[in-house]
């Protein structure tokens, strides 16, 4: 992100229900994550190369607390992941579903881009 800037910790609404603008795009940093607060949901959001963005919880279902955003993106059999930054279980980042730990899992939240803003449907 640039510096003194940070996703919304209070989204305004899109023209659709559901869904919530948190961030311009450009704000968010590529192959890094952010955290956001969407209606008292905490989410990691993750911004690939180009424009794509996935969200997923923050909660860490291992570790027992939010730190997903501050995970490591990387992949793993050419899907986009991210590992938990405190003990490394890798998390697909379309699903959230854990790839070393079938009974772990994150909730993932659908994500556009629209106009430059990113949106989350919560």
């Amino acid at each position: 992100m640039s510096p003194g800037t940070t996703p919304s910790s209070t989204p305004t609404h899109s023209a659709e229900p559901g869904w919530h603008r948190v961030c311009r795009v450009a704000d968010l940093e590529p192959m890094w994550g952010e955290a956001a607060l969407i209606e008292g949901t905490q989410i990691a959001l993750v911004r690939l190369q180009g424009e794509t963005v996935h969200a997923v919880s923050q909660w860490d279902p291992y570790a027992g607390a939010n730190v997903m955003s501050r995970g490591i993106v990387g992949s793993k059999a050419g899907r986009p992941t991210l590992a938990s930054p405190i003990h490394k279980q890798p998390y697909d980042l379309a699903t959230g579903r854990c790839l070393s730990d079938e009974a772990l899992q994150l909730k993932s939240y659908p994500v556009r881009v629209e106009a430059g803003f990113v949106e989350v449907k919560v």
